[in-house]
């Protein structure tokens, strides 16, 4: 197994001019021991759609000089981005074709498109990307399960057609088990309730056992965004989708039994706890050949008490997740993927968590798992 870091985890420091692009690249390799993968977000980190000639060189040059290696490209697509219509997938796809083509040209190896992206999208690019050599994953994210339709259909397309070209891209989130210390502290500097984190926490340990107050399937084919504001419609106005108005009546009735006068906020904390994916460990080891690359999702790395020096994320089963990719013989990427400065950025910058610092502490998770 191998290690790098997506820069998009230092989209703070970007967003200030405290790091450049080449600040990012150096510091994955003088500081993060044994890591070499490099992963961006187009519209971060370069002059999207096409930045130029002189990039291109100046890009190689910092990989020869860094030891770094291109691994992934994340991409987008801004459907709204054409005043008079919303794209439709011949438009996105050719949007993809682009960004394929512009990834080739940095010397990456694959392309990762959101959770969101049709399966007739990667299947109208996937010419390109055959051509070219390189791979295409489609990112699972949580509360998406590595059993849902949306890893099913790829799985079954690649199979079918004989290729290894299509694929997923795991992002960790889905082996979350409760909602992050720093997400629950940012909700009650907001002005919700201990006791909503409290629930929130004890309910997210009922779905993981099976003993919830409902039937989690349905919640699970669901985005994370859908799940959101379907659920703040139904604070709103007591309706839902039919498939989750049961589950979120629910949802209501857990919070009200432990949470006295429970605000809207607190009900919304309270359904943190339905964002988790439940995913199986054993799913992950047997779709290991279908595997393009690894999000290594975390939201804060706190010092492991007793173990100086030893760091862990509360909320991500990170032992199981690599134990499995090892039992299923993976070998490619995993990228770390930070996102807990969003839960900081309420506070003032001296405040704000240190990106590099949070980065860094992960590898020493992630050394120390991988060679267990």
């Amino acid at each position: 197994m191998k290690t790098g870091v997506s820069l998009y985890s230092y989209q703070q420091s970007h967003f200030f001019k405290e790091l450049t692009l080449e600040d990012q690249i150096r510091e994955v390799s003088e500081n993060l021991p044994g890591a070499d993968g490099i992963e961006i977000v187009d519209e971060m980190s370069l002059r999207y759609p096409d930045p130029g000639d002189a990039f291109v060189v100046q890009w190689f040059d910092w990989m020869e000089r860094y030891g770094t290696v291109p691994v992934s490209m994340d991409v987008s697509f801004d459907v709204l981005q054409f005043r008079d219509h919303v794209m439709d997938h011949d438009e996105v796809a050719e949007r993809l074709r682009h960004d394929i083509r512009l990834a080739h040209r940095l010397g990456f190896a694959n392309v990762r498109v959101l959770s969101t992206c049709p399966l007739d999208v990667m299947v109208k690019a996937l010419p390109e990307i055959e051509r070219l050599g390189m791979r295409l994953g489609k990112e699972v994210h949580q509360p998406m399960a590595l059993e849902g339709q949306q890893v099913t259909e790829i799985i079954d397309y690649a199979e079918k057609h004989s290729t290894n070209a299509i694929g997923i891209v795991p992002d960790f989130g889905i082996y979350g088990f409760r909602p992050s210390e720093v997400l629950l502290a940012q909700y009650e500097r907001r002005g919700a309730k201990p006791e909503a984190s409290a629930a929130s926490v004890e309910l997210s340990a009922l779905l993981r056992a099976g003993q919830g107050p409902f039937d989690f399937a349905d919640i699970a084919k669901q985005t994370a965004g859908n799940l959101r504001s379907e659920y703040k419609r139904f604070l709103t106005s007591g309706e839902a989708i039919t498939a989750l108005k049961g589950p979120f009546e629910a949802l209501r009735a857990f919070a009200d039994a432990r949470v006295l006068q429970a605000s809207e906020l607190d009900y919304i904390v309270v359904a943190e706890a339905i964002m988790q994916s439940h995913t199986s460990f054993d799913t992950l080891r047997q779709l290991v050949p279908h595997v393009v690359s690894c999000h290594g999702k975390f939201n804060n790395m706190s010092e492991i008490p007793g173990r100086p020096g030893e760091y862990q994320d509360m909320a991500i089963d990170y032992e199981g997740t690599i134990k499995a990719l090892k039992d299923g013989g993976y070998t490619g990427y995993i990228n770390t993927e930070y996102e807990g400065q969003r839960y900081s950025q309420d506070r003032s910058r001296a405040e704000m968590m240190d990106e590099v610092e949070q980065v860094r502490r992960h590898h020493e998770m992630l050394n120390r798992l991988i060679a267990a």
